[in-house]
């Protein structure tokens, strides 16, 4: 072999080495990381969302259910990735390239993907205009800002008929038609202060929505599936497949038709008597259950919230959220208390002066006397400050913050609802010379509404606090019923002595047509053929001015039981600053009673209750 062939065999030699060890360096280095950068361009991940779970009533009404959408989505990066690789296949098949500098070609396929973008964005919004089938505004140019996004993930537009989705993701390359739940509230404002909403990405925003969003919002589903250039799937690459898991149904103690009367009369109430938001909730007595829980001013999630909003509505939930001084509503825990450690009797008669003396504070009672024999029922049918203040010295303070503790006073109910309010109590060891004055009488402490009934529904049920609850069952995807935890009791004071202050508390809705001295100070506000039983309620209200108690602004609240000689249910009411009375054209006198009569009623009449036996007169005021 001649020297000059030797040299061309040891240089293809070296070739093929050099060309084999690229090879080998792009197989074994760079191949792994190559293939899995091909593997991510062609891999789609696909989500299926799991259906929310629906919200019902005790009786199986719907609250809140999820109907079957679509989303329009695109990935803005791998779609103009995709029209580039079309229209560079169509430019070459259609056009003289040779002619064309590189500058040119990527000119002209820059204008014919942007043309391509410009027609979806215009033609998407007109095929779901004219079928009506979106809730939501479409605007062309939003689309096309969607489009040209630094994106792996667009949602053109939401909430679109399955049918019209179709037909644009079969028109459309790079469009899915993926699977989206609408949320709908079919009762409107009823009870959407309890429920929330979800966020259009269907997340609980607010109420039970946000609260029991871990059991409501389910477990999404998965899948990966490889897709060609052309936008086509691959047959055979489906996997990693893994099946939704559907949130669970959610059924509230709540009574619809209850919830909904609740609602009206409240509106009805805050018109009338110029209030600026009034509030009620009901309770089941034996179980502590939350039939109704209802405000004014509740926005309805099916109208223009931005709109709602401007007008003053919300979301809040103020029975839970928003404490006050409850006023003398407080004062059966005072009665309560005295009458379980065997300080008084329902008949003792005190002298009750028109004024007390305590730790340098004077206390007077709402009226001017200088002196009247009140009974123990009396003092509190009659609602005496001075009295009640002469029963709580008795006690004493140690004993009296034990039963505010007792009660549930400055703690959370952990009803199954976020942004509660524990209240205020002040601790025992921060109370000042006044606190004792301030306390008894329903001053110094805030409650709320919830807390309120929660203490009337100890007393009606023979003595035991039941923290209240709103769930009253939850059913997963499977059918299978998930326990929830029991609610807490307390016994709060013996069946005897709660029986015993029921029936003191007659006296508060007690009439006197001979004069008088032994009606109470919501007198004929009971209903007729029933016992019923509760407390009025009128605290000053801060004036922020001055920092002091205002002599003009008062929230007026009412606390009752029916019927009181077989409970079943605990209604409480707020009103907050009214002008005038809560009946057609202010009439009915500042006072939230005749609401209570209105509801009470309504419920002895949906239960079908039997009248009450006929009840004793009982003395308030002692000659």
């Amino acid at each position: 072999m001649t020297r000059r062939a030797r040299l061309v065999v040891a240089f293809i030699l070296v070739a093929a080495v050099l060309l084999i060890s690229r090879l080998a360096w792009v197989q074994l280095a760079w191949g792994p990381e190559l293939s899995a950068q091909a593997q991510e361009q062609r891999a789609r991940v696909y989500v299926e969302p799991a259906r929310r779970g629906e919200i019902t009533d005790h009786a199986g009404n719907q609250l809140a259910y999820t109907m079957q959408a679509r989303s329009l989505t695109v990935s803005p990066n791998v779609l103009r990735d995709e029209l580039r690789q079309q229209q560079e296949s169509e430019l070459l098949q259609t056009e003289n390239t040779d002619a064309m500098s590189p500058e040119q070609i990527n000119a002209e396929l820059n204008d014919r993907v942007n043309k391509v973008m410009k027609d979806m964005s215009e033609r998407i919004p007109d095929m779901i205009k004219d079928t009506g089938a979106s809730t939501d505004k479409v605007d062309p140019k939003e689309i096309m800002d969607k489009l040209t996004a630094d994106s792996t993930y667009e949602v053109l537009v939401r909430n679109v008929d399955p049918d019209v989705a179709a037909e644009i993701a079969a028109e459309f390359h790079g469009v899915a038609a993926d699977h989206q739940d609408i949320r709908q509230y079919p009762n409107g404002a009823i009870g959407e202060n309890i429920l929330g909403r979800v966020s259009m990405d269907g997340q609980g925003q607010f109420g039970l929505e946000a609260s029991g969003d871990h059991l409501l919002a389910g477990v999404n589903g998965r899948s990966t599936e490889d897709v060609a250039s052309t936008g086509q799937v691959i047959p055979g690459t489906l996997r990693d497949v893994v099946e939704p898991v559907d949130g669970a149904r959610v059924e509230l103690t709540l009574d619809l038709e209850l919830q909904t009367f609740v609602q009206q009369k409240l509106e009805q109430a805050k018109a009338n008597s110029l209030a600026q938001h009034a509030e009620a909730v009901v309770l089941d007595v034996e179980t502590g259950e939350v039939l109704a829980m209802a405000n004014t001013d509740t926005i309805n999630p099916n109208e223009n919230i931005e709109d709602q909003l401007k007008k003053g509505k919300d979301f809040e939930n103020s029975s839970i959220s928003l404490p006050y001084e409850p006023g003398s509503v407080a004062k059966i825990i005072t009665a309560a208390a005295v009458i379980n450690e065997g300080l008084t009797t329902p008949d003792e008669v005190h002298m009750v002066p028109g004024s007390i003396d305590m730790a340098g504070i004077t206390v007077n009672d709402a009226w001017q006397h200088s002196g009247t024999n009140f009974t123990t029922t009396g003092i509190f049918g009659k609602s005496s400050n001075v009295g009640t203040l002469m029963l709580a010295q008795r006690l004493g303070e140690e004993k009296y913050d034990q039963y505010l503790n007792g009660f549930g006073i400055g703690r959370y109910t952990d009803v199954e609802l976020p942004a509660e309010s524990a209240g205020l109590r002040p601790p025992l060891e921060q109370w000042s010379g006044g606190t004792f004055a301030n306390l008894p009488i329903g001053q110094g402490m805030s409650w709320t509404t919830l807390q309120m009934a929660g203490v009337y529904q100890a007393i009606a049920n023979d003595g035991e606090r039941i923290e209240p609850r709103i769930i009253k069952q939850v059913t997963n995807a499977d059918g299978d019923v998930v326990e929830q935890e029991a609610p807490e009791t307390t016994q709060v004071i013996s069946p005897e002595a709660a029986r015993t202050v029921v029936e003191m508390f007659r006296s508060t809705m007690q009439q006197d047509p001979a004069g008088g001295a032994q009606s109470g100070t919501a007198g004929g506000s009971g209903i007729e053929g029933y016992q019923t039983s509760g407390k009025t309620g009128t605290a000053q209200q801060v004036d922020p001015a001055t920092g002091a108690y205002s002599n003009s602004d008062y929230w007026i609240t009412f606390a009752g039981i029916a019927p009181a000689d077989d409970p079943r249910f605990v209604v409480a009411i707020m009103l907050d600053d009214p002008e005038r009375g809560t009946k057609e054209g202010g009439a009915g006198g500042q006072s939230a009673a005749p609401v209570f009569n209105d509801i009470a009623n309504w419920l002895i009449d949906k239960e079908n209750i039997p009248p009450s036996p006929p009840a004793d007169t009982l003395i308030l005021q002692a000659p």
